[in-house]
């Protein structure tokens, strides 16, 4: 059975994205430095040397995407789709005409069901942090993979800013490396 599994590099105090998070500078300043666990000795991104290598792994065995239309306008839709899978975006807006492929949803709880019935037997990526907000009110979010990255930004875009209830969570992995310990939860419900 898929799961709904949000993906997310974090910093220590919290910040998915810095300062200055706005069209044109996708991830404000200094996003770069939460994704370094996936730079490449030449500088290039990729699959990660080590015990980290099986996060690089599940996020491109998964079968859909389901991501929040900020995100998605910010990288361009993925080009229409995400490693080859159906693009699921929650929107509050008309779909954009440029990307007929790309399933526009608005119901997060209605899309959710579509993007895993899409899935198979394979997991839905989760991106955004209004896509994850929303799919843990809607109750629709499985799990939660937080890369927390040794940085302190001081400021930015907060994945965790503002929720409408408490929610529990129970630890199913921990991978502690040098450039980040990946954290892998399951929601409790």
């Amino acid at each position: 059975m898929s799961s709904s599994v949000l993906l997310m590099s974090m910093s220590l105090d919290g910040y998915i994205a810095g300062p200055n998070d706005v069209p044109g500078n996708p991830g404000g300043d200094g996003f770069m430095r939460l994704h370094d666990w996936y730079q490449q000795a030449d500088g290039s991104f990729g699959r990660p040397v080590g015990p980290e290598g099986s996060i690089w792994d599940e996020l491109h065995d998964t079968g859909a995407v389901f991501v929040g239309r900020r995100t998605a306008e910010q990288v361009d839709y993925y080009g229409g789709t995400h490693h080859g899978v159906p693009l699921f975006v929650l929107t509050r807006r008309e779909p954009d005409p440029l990307f007929p492929q790309v399933h526009f949803v608005t119901d997060v709880a209605e899309g959710m069901a579509a993007a895993k019935a899409a899935a198979g037997d394979r997991d839905v990526l989760v991106h955004g942090a209004s896509a994850a907000r929303a799919a843990l009110e809607a109750g629709v979010l499985d799990e939660l993979q937080i890369d927390q990255v040794p940085v302190l930004l001081g400021a930015g875009r907060r994945l965790f800013d503002v929720l409408p209830e408490r929610i529990e969570l129970e630890i199913a992995r921990v991978i502690d490396t040098p450039a980040a310990t990946h954290l892998r939860y399951r929601v409790v419900r």
